[in-house]
């Protein structure tokens, strides 16, 4: 673990593996480069995996937002994560996504084109955006002032964890037994999430609901020509599959898998399911 200068911040990063195929994971909203711990000594040999903070979360940085957030917006992050790569010096290398990441790829991939092979989306936020209206931000704002609230809310993007009755409104999210290693990893994961930047926990909804206003990444979809592997967990109740189909139907090479009894992270929920995935869709790849 350490940290690498992006243009005006310093950004947490981490690998696993060696060898000279690079795949770069892009984490998700309010999450962390951590959530791939699990999976990640289980992928195949002959890859390097390194995975990146945004700014604002995990080892990164956490400037002060400015005026509507502007510098926390998806391009941004996008703009970030292709600095790292260039002080790290990986000029080419393969993404692996997960929620919020999928649309910061989009960015860096219409970019830079050039610069990327496959991709692997785990119940990406499309580029067609989200949208969120001003009682859901207000939650957002609840959670910042309350770490119970913050790990009720964080459960329900890891459902199949849970005992299900325990997720019911008014309920206190309660972990199913024998999952020790992964109990330590969402607690140690819901430290990192409550001490994100505000540029993060209003941030993001906020930019999101832009990119979902503004369709400009809906009209670039075609221009994404790379190969797109995309997962949506069946109980994933954050991620419209609705959403997920326009994507598939609009890009020229992106094919979607619907995984049963899975919620939103099955980098948290099944990490040997998910990096069997992983395997399958980078390893053998020529270097």
């Amino acid at each position: 673990m350490g940290r690498v200068q992006a243009g005006e911040v310093q950004l947490g990063w981490r690998e696993w593996g060696r060898g000279d195929v690079a795949v770069v994971f892009i984490h998700g909203n309010l999450a962390s480069k951590d959530w791939i711990e699990l999976a990640a000594p289980l992928f195949p040999t002959g890859l390097r995996v390194v995975a990146i903070d945004w700014r604002g979360c995990g080892d990164s940085d956490r400037p002060k937002p400015t005026a509507g957030y502007a510098n926390y917006s998806m391009q941004q992050h996008a703009e970030d994560m292709l600095a790292a790569l260039d002080t790290l010096e990986i000029s080419y290398c393969h993404l692996a996504t997960h929620s919020t990441g999928g649309i910061i790829a989009a960015r860096m991939l219409l970019m830079q084109p050039e610069r990327f092979g496959r991709v692997f989306s785990l119940d990406p936020v499309t580029p067609l955006g989200m949208a969120f209206n001003a009682d859901q931000i207000g939650l957002f704002r609840a959670m910042m002032a309350s770490k119970e609230l913050t790990r009720t809310i964080m459960a329900t993007a890891a459902s199949s964890l849970f005992v299900p009755e325990s997720m019911a409104p008014n309920a206190v999210p309660r972990f199913r037994e024998g999952l020790p290693e992964i109990q330590a990893l969402f607690d140690r994961i819901i430290d990192q999430t409550f001490g994100v930047s505000e540029g993060i926990w209003i941030g993001t909804p906020v930019n999101l609901t832009r990119e979902n206003e503004s369709r400009e990444l809906e009209r670039r979809m075609q221009q994404l020509r790379h190969p797109h592997l995309v997962l949506w967990g069946e109980w994933d109740g954050w991620i419209l599959p609705a959403d997920l189909r326009v994507m598939v139907e609009a890009m020229p090479d992106c094919r979607l898998v619907i995984v049963p009894g899975i919620g939103h992270s099955m980098n948290l929920e099944r990490p040997a399911l998910y990096a069997g995935y992983f395997g399958a869709w980078f390893g053998g790849l020529p270097a």
